[in-house]
C-alpha cells in the first residue's frame, strides 16, 4: 500500500471533524445573528409581557404550547377588565350598539342559543367604517368587553420581519393564537393601511402575507361554532381590498352625529362638569354642525381650559406681589377646586376656535386677516 493512501479510519477521523466543524460553525453564526439582531431584546420583551397578560387573563396551562410567533402576538392582547371603554361611555350611536349586540355579542355570551343554526352564528368579520373621530374603535373596545371576549389589538407593523418568510408565519400566529384562545375579537384599526386593494407593484412579501392572512381568514368563515371575529375600522372603505370587504359581511356607518346626537355626546361629557346657568346646549348642538364625537370632545375640553388659563393668570399676578402669605392662601386646595363654573362664552370662543383651523386645513392657509 502506497505512503500517499489514505486508511478507513482516517477517512472517517476527517468526516466526524468536518461534520463537528459544521455544526460548531452553525451555532457560531446562529449566535452572531441573534447577538447582532437589533430587535432581539424587543422580542424578548414582547414573549414576556405575552406571558404576564395571559397569567393575568387565566390562560396558564396553554402559554407552553405557544409557540414563539404566538407569544410575539400575544404580547397585543388587552385584559378586556382593562379597557375601561362601555356601552355608557359612547353617546348617539345607539342603532349602531343595538346591532352589534344583536348580531356579534350575543351569539359569543349565549354561544348554546345558537348552535341548530348555522344562520345564527356571529359573522367572522365586521367593518366599522365613517368618518375619523366618530367612536369606531371606542365601539370595538366596548364590544370586547361587553362579550367577554380575548380582545388582541393587531398592530400592523408587529407582522413585519427582515427575515423572508417570517412575516407569514407571524400573520399564521394572529389566527392560531386567536383559535386557541376564543371567544376572541382580532382588532385591525386603519385597515385600509394593512389590507388594501393589491397592486402589481406590490411588495413580493407584502402580497404573500396578505394572501395567507385572507387563506387563514377564509378557515375561519368555514370553520363551524369558531367564536374569531376579525373587526376592522377605516374611514376609507373604498381603498379595502375587495376580497377583504367580501369576508366582512356586516358593515356598520359610523356618521358624523346630527343635532339630536351632538346634544346626546356633549350631555355625556359634560355630565360631572359645573356650568353656568347660561348655558345653553340645545344653541351649542345646533351651531356644531360637522363637529364628529372627538371634536364635541375637544370642544368642551377647550372651553373648560378658559377658566383654567384665568386662574393660572391670577396665580402668576398674585405670586409676582411677593406676598407670601397671600400666595399661600391663595393657592389653598379650596381655591383650587373651586374654579368658576364653565360659561356660555367659553363655549363659543371654543367653537369658533375650532371652526377656524378647520377652514384654514381645508383652504391651505391661515385665517389670520380674513373677514
Amino acid at each position: 500500500m502506497s505512503d500517499n493512501s489514505i486508511t478507513r479510519a482516517e477517512l472517517i477521523s476527517i468526516f466526524i471533524r468536518a461534520g463537528i466543524l459544521g455544526i460548531c460553525s452553525y451555532f457560531a453564526v446562529k449566535w452572531m445573528v441573534n447577538t447582532l439582531d437589533p430587535t432581539r431584546k424587543q422580542k424578548r420583551e414582547a414573549q414576556l409581557r405575552a406571558e404576564r397578560l395571559l397569567s393575568r387573563l387565566g390562560v396558564k396551562d396553554l402559554k407552553t404550547q405557544l409557540n414563539e410567533y404566538e407569544l410575539s402576538i400575544a404580547a397585543q392582547l388587552v385584559d378586556p377588565q382593562s379597557i375601561d371603554v362601555t356601552w355608557n361611555d359612547i353617546a348617539g350611536l345607539e342603532d349602531v350598539i343595538d346591532d352589534i349586540k344583536a348580531t356579534v355579542i350575543l351569539p359569543i355570551r349565549t354561544p348554546e342559543l345558537f348552535v341548530r343554526s348555522e344562520l345564527h352564528q356571529p359573522p367572522k368579520g365586521v367593518l366599522l367604517h365613517g368618518p375619523p373621530g366618530c367612536g369606531k374603535t371606542m365601539i370595538a373596545k366596548a364590544t370586547a368587553k361587553e362579550a367577554g371576549a380575548r380582545f388582541i389589538n393587531l398592530e400592523v407593523p408587529a407582522l413585519t420581519d427582515k427575515w423572508y418568510g417570517e412575516s407569514q408565519k407571524l400573520a399564521a400566529a394572529v389566527f392560531t393564537l386567536a383559535l386557541k384562545l376564543q371567544p376572541c375579537i382580532i382588532f385591525i384599526d386603519e385597515i385600509d393601511s394593512f389590507l388594501r386593494s393589491r397592486e402589481t407593484h406590490d411588495h413580493e412579501a407584502t402580497a404573500m402575507m396578505k394572501a395567507q392572512f385572507m387563506i387563514l381568514w377564509d378557515g375561519l368563515i368555514s370553520a363551524k361554532h369558531c367564536q374569531v371575529i376579525v373587526m376592522g375600522a377605516t374611514n376609507r372603505p373604498q381603498d379595502v381590498d375587495k376580497a377583504i370587504l367580501r369576508r366582512m359581511p356586516a358593515m356598520f356607518q359610523i356618521q358624523l352625529p346630527n343635532k339630536e346626537k351632538r346634544r346626546a355626546i356633549i350631555d355625556l361629557v359634560l355630565e360631572r362638569e359645573d356650568l353656568n346657568e347660561n348655558v345653553d346646549l340645545v344653541t351649542i348642538a345646533d351651531i356644531t354642525e360637522g363637529f364628529s364625537g372627538s371634536d364635541l370632545k375637544e370642544m368642551c375640553r377647550s372651553s373648560a381650559m378658559f377658566r383654567v388659563k384665568e386662574f393660572s393668570t391670577q396665580l402668576l399676578n398674585n405670586g409676582s406681589a411677593g406676598d407670601c402669605d397671600e400666595r399661600e392662601e391663595f393657592t389653598s386646595p379650596d381655591v383650587i377646586s373651586s374654579l368658576r363654573p364653565m360659561n356660555m362664552n367659553d363655549f363659543l370662543s371654543a367653537i369658533q376656535k375650532m371652526k377656524e383651523s378647520k377652514v384654514s386645513l381645508l383652504t391651505g392657509h391661515s385665517m389670520i386677516g380674513l373677514d
